[in-house]
């Protein structure tokens, strides 16, 4: 089994995983979340790997605009690109049943119209 890497390791990877690009954060703290803390040593070097990229790069691969070549053509790398890239890559949460619609208000498209103090008298 895949030796995890600790919390203080978790920490600092955290920390060297900070990007410039609001973009490239997104798919990193998506990364965090899903992975619960549960990253492998593997894991970790292939992020270490991608964070080293300038940010319109890693942004290129998280966008599939380009693939890993070079020297980042690597399992560890493919493995973590492949997580990050995936819409869901953890195990989907059991079905909890039909979930009831939330009811929102609209207002008309157009707004209504004001009557004059007149045609109030009148009536």
């Amino acid at each position: 089994m895949p030796e995890l890497i600790d919390e203080r390791a978790l920490s600092k990877l955290r920390w060297r995983c900070r990007r410039g690009l609001l973009e490239n954060d997104l798919f990193v703290e998506r990364f965090f979340a899903r992975s619960e803390g549960r990253i492998t040593e593997q894991q970790a070097s292939g992020m270490v790997a991608l964070m080293d990229l300038a940010d319109n790069d890693l942004l290129d691969l998280l966008l599939r605009r380009r693939e890993p070549e070079g020297e980042l053509l690597r399992d560890d790398v493919i493995e973590v690109l492949g997580m990050m890239r995936s819409p869901q890559f953890s195990a989907p949460e059991p079905d909890q049943g039909p979930h009831r619609a939330r009811v929102v208000e609209t207002s008309p498209a157009t707004p209504p119209t004001r009557h004059s103090r007149n045609d109030h008298d009148s009536v």
